[in-house]
């Protein structure tokens, strides 16, 4: 009599550790959303990303010396005609590949104003990829983070698009122009 409920209390003890540890972990993998972010922006200023809850948002990450630097134009372009209460476009300006961006967060912001007149929000220069990768784009790029995609940041100018409830909807490399009838059509709200 005393082995069996030795053995049963064993049993119960085992399972409510598993339990426990399974809880545990479900609640430290739990998954964050965009608005669980924040970051500086070119001018230093904390931007929350709470700001941008109701809104459709498409994350690029920039570069002012890339083959593809001429979509700030097309971006800027977006941005006048459909930027506002339902859409916005966030600028991350890197240096990760081909070193294409290596001027200070000012002289990016001087740029961007100079060339291209850019009036949509511009994070600090910060890492897209590798060790030292910002916050939000290990969400953008982590399905244990996300939600539903792994993906990985290919090159300059690649496009994420969130939906208005922060949820990550998917991702468009470099060579999809701002200007692409998919992305329009997001920025509308289709």
């Amino acid at each position: 009599m005393i082995k069996v409920f030795y053995t049963t209390a064993v049993a119960f003890a085992l399972t409510a550790f598993s339990f426990s540890s399974q809880t545990e972990f479900s609640e430290n993998k739990k998954l964050s959303s965009i608005y669980d972010y924040s970051c500086k922006d070119l001018n230093g200023d904390q931007f929350d990303f709470t700001a941008l809850k109701g809104k459709r948002v498409l994350i690029v990450n920039t570069a002012s010396k890339c083959g593809y630097t001429s979509q700030y134009e097309d971006l800027q372009k977006l941005y006048e005609t459909y930027g506002g209460d339902k859409f916005i476009i966030v600028g991350f300006p890197a240096n990760n590949f081909g070193k294409q961006e290596p001027g200070s967060n000012e002289e990016i912001a001087s740029f961007c104003q100079k060339n291209y007149g850019v009036t949509f929000p511009m994070m600090e220069k910060s890492s897209v990829k590798g060790e030292d990768i910002n916050e939000l784009y290990s969400w953008l790029t982590q399905k244990d983070l996300n939600g539903v995609e792994d993906e990985s940041v290919s090159w300059n100018f690649n496009k994420f698009l969130i939906d208005e409830n922060g949820n990550w909807v998917t991702k468009y490399g470099s060579n999809v122009n701002p200007l692409d009838e998919k992305i329009v059509s997001f920025a509308k709200g289709k």
